[in-house]
């Protein structure tokens, strides 16, 4: 910022010239005076200098200040132009400032000048002051009609008691109306989805009696029949006079929202059918084993009934003996159902069921399910479960297909091991707070080029393989609406 005023005076009497520095420097101007008496010299120094004021004799031998206001005007329109001359009468003094001067002082009134100048002065930091607030409003107009139109968000005024409505232009490219259509709330009405009409009507006329807030979410049918969901949200504005009763709010297109909703439950209810899939392959594999799991209670059911039937047919029917078969028979066919509820579960495609669970108890199922598929490839099984005193919140079904995924991953891997014990080890583990579920296998490992890909979906080591299984394991592990429980598989590298 400049210390001093900076003043150019077309003036060719340096005695003048001299009158006038002085006198504003007696009335605390600081002041620098540049003293030009021709054309040339005074269009070099608009064009040159630094200028805050200019002063101007009415004549000069070769120019004269008329025409000099006409220069300045056109270049430096925002300088305050002062008329300081011994010749103008008040009828050029009129016509002077009907062409822009700021104002004229004669040199035989020169008392005049230094209050004509602070006067000045302050008009010009006021019109500086103004333009700055014009620029800076209109920059931040520019800057809101981008941002609504990169945010896809329209603003809106309703005066209810006159029934006056304010549109931005956003909002008129939401609605697809042109410019020249003069917004109504019948108008937005008439845009409105006809199955939506009516609710939207009901919340603005309570709005229009409550006086209260409104955000609602509706459908609007667009001219060529495509349908767009906008949430329009108001409140009543607390600047308007307090006797009117004006709605300020927002119109926001939800549409593409809308459609990524639509599309993340279509990819979500997909990637249910592929985990559903997995569960019955995996259950496919299984077959022989379910089988046997299933088969051998009811064996050992037949096989003690008939023992009971002995036991009462006796002369002497031993009471005690029948009884302990008949326990026998409940606890077989109780551990048969098990298996049976197991299956009926692993099977089914109910939508994840989030509820308390032992962890432990879970891996326990999965082991009873899969227990004469060790026993068929001579897998030993190892198991330490430490994790009872620790509930988890998780769904039973989608935790029992990462586990059976696992362990059938772990079968296979040491299916074509040779010279090595094949072992299993089943861990559970509580590690600050959470439960952590360990797999490990001894068979030959994965190769460390391959090893980051095992999770991403299609891939697999596999000749006969879909390559889900990880990856479905990974996306029920990552869903927190599906499984509060960290699982894991470890591998043992040869």
């Amino acid at each position: 910022m400049r210390s001093s005023l900076q003043i150019l005076l077309l003036e060719d009497d340096s005695g003048d010239a001299e009158l006038v520095q002085e006198l504003l420097e007696a009335e605390g101007f600081v002041c620098e005076i540049t003293r030009v008496q021709t054309r040339a010299e005074f269009v070099t120094a608009l064009e040159h200098d630094e200028i805050d004021l200019i002063l101007a004799d009415y004549k000069l031998p070769s120019f004269d200040g008329v025409a000099a206001l006409k220069l300045a005007s056109s270049t430096r329109s925002h300088v305050p132009f002062i008329f300081v001359s011994g010749t103008i009468g008040e009828e050029l003094a009129i016509e002077a400032l009907k062409m822009g001067a700021t104002d004229y002082v004669l040199k035989t009134g020169l008392s005049k000048l230094a209050p004509s100048v602070r006067r000045a002065m302050r008009e010009a930091e006021g019109r500086a002051e103004r333009k700055k607030a014009e620029e800076a409003l209109r920059r931040s107009e520019v800057y809101l009609v981008e941002a609504q139109r990169l945010s896809h968000t329209g603003s809106f005024g309703w005066n209810v008691l006159s029934g006056e409505v304010y549109w931005s232009d956003e909002t008129y490219r939401i609605f697809e109306y042109e410019t020249m259509t003069k917004p109504t709330i019948q108008v937005a009405l008439d845009r409105c989805h006809q199955d939506d009409r009516m609710r939207l009507k009901q919340v603005l006329e309570r709005a229009a009696m409550e006086k209260s807030d409104f955000n609602v979410e509706h459908r609007l049918m667009m001219p060529d029949g495509s349908v767009k969901h906008i949430r329009t949200v108001a409140r009543p504005s607390t600047d308007e006079d307090p006797r009117s009763w004006v709605y300020v709010g927002a119109v926001i297109d939800v549409t593409e929202r809308k459609r990524a909703e639509r599309e993340h439950e279509r990819l979500r209810q997909l990637e249910a059918e592929l985990a559903h899939m997995n569960r019955l392959t995996t259950m496919g594999e299984l077959t022989a084993s379910i089988a046997h799991e299933i088969n051998q209670p009811l064996a050992a059911i037949v096989t003690q009934s008939e023992a009971a039937l002995e036991f009462l047919d006796r002369d002497d029917p031993d009471l005690d003996e029948a009884r302990d078969s008949l326990l026998s028979i409940t606890e077989d066919g109780m551990r048969a159902g098990e298996v049976i509820r197991g299956l009926r579960a692993l099977a089914g495609k109910s939508g994840p069921q989030l509820t308390g669970l032992d962890i432990d108890d879970v891996i326990k199922q999965v082991l009873a399910l899969t227990r004469s598929e060790l026993m068929r490839h001579d897998v030993v099984l190892r198991t330490d479960l430490g994790a009872a005193d620790q509930p988890v919140i998780g769904d039973r079904v989608q935790l029992q297909q990462v586990l059976l995924n696992l362990i059938m991953n772990g079968v296979e891997a040491m299916s074509g091991v040779a010279g090595r014990t094949r072992e299993l080890t089943v861990l559970s583990t509580v590690e600050a707070g959470a439960v952590l579920v360990s797999i490990k296998d001894t068979g030959t490992g994965l190769d460390p080029s391959v090893a980051e890909r095992v999770f991403q979906p299609f891939f697999t080591t596999k000749s006969d393989g879909l390559g889900m299984g990880l990856s479905i394991c990974r996306s029920i592990g990552r869903n927190p609406r599906r499984a509060l429980v960290a699982v894991a598989a470890r591998v043992t590298w040869s």
